[in-house]
């Protein structure tokens, strides 16, 4: 990625952060706002597509204000029989997943976690997911929260949590992202999220997001149409994004004294 790019990233991640302090949103009870969950794994590159180039917009346009959003950092990876966590991208997918679903418990709030994540994400788009600890500095952040939630085991027993939220999806989510809209997957038709979720909104005053969308057809129940782009489930290769895990036991081992 060209220095071009990487300031626009940049820019695009403070507006982010600044967004809440800057929109005037609609005030919506929680019960009214439309429930949005996104199932997904670090180094899965349509996750990394979906959070960068798609969901980061309802931040940008102020539709977060109606809308209830969930992270579930945990996607297509499966528990072993002694417990231990085995993800679809090798050793550096467990860790980025942990490391965001400790962000997600340090900071609890979705315009406070969102912005990591985000950073994170494009960092694993871009190639440079060894970089991700530049996200603290890009951001401002004191790290030891995210450090002592991920050495004390806390963050493995949060993404046994989600986990168990992952694989009580009825219907059963096929790949990931895997986009939830009131209970109901949106299948292929995931990255038209935005549509789906001014179709839920039932409140009489419209977010102006959604003035002129036309409101999508909802997939049959049961149907899912196949994507080359998706991270399928039953997928067993295992992508170059891999590493041997005496490097990650490393370098996580490192960081943790930097910041213990």
């Amino acid at each position: 990625m060209d220095s071009h790019r990487r300031s626009n990233a940049v820019l695009l991640l403070l507006l982010i952060v600044s967004l809440p302090t800057i929109l005037l949103p609609v005030s919506v009870a929680s019960e009214e706002k439309v429930k949005l969950t996104v199932y997904y794994e670090a180094l899965c590159p349509s996750s990394e597509d979906f959070i960068t180039n798609y969901l980061y917009k309802i931040f940008d346009n102020g539709l977060i204000s109606v809308v209830d959003l969930k992270l579930s950092p945990y996607g297509n990876a499966k528990i072993s029989s002694n417990g231990t966590i085995v993800c679809q991208h090798g050793e550096w997918e467990c860790l980025l997943n942990t490391v965001e679903a400790c962000a997600i418990q340090v900071w609890p709030a979705v315009t406070d976690h969102f912005p990591f994540i985000y950073c994170v994400e494009r960092l694993n788009e871009e190639g440079k997911y060894t970089e991700w600890e530049s996200c603290f500095e890009i951001l401002n952040l004191d790290p030891k929260p995210v450090a002592d939630c991920y050495s004390s085991g806390l963050g493995h027993e949060l993404e046994v949590q989600y986990a168990d939220e992952t694989m009580a999806l009825e219907p059963p989510h096929v790949y990931v992202p895997w986009v939830v809209v009131d209970g109901q997957p949106l299948y292929d038709n995931y990255t038209d999220f935005i549509s789906y979720i001014c179709k839920a909104y039932k409140d009489s005053n419209v977010p102006q997001a959604c003035l002129g969308l036309s409101h999508p057809i909802t997939p049959p129940k049961g149907t899912v149409k196949p994507s080359k782009h998706v991270c399928y489930k039953e997928e067993d290769d295992v992508k170059s994004k891999s590493t041997l895990s005496e490097i990650i036991s490393s370098m996580v081992a490192n960081w943790l004294t930097v910041w213990a």
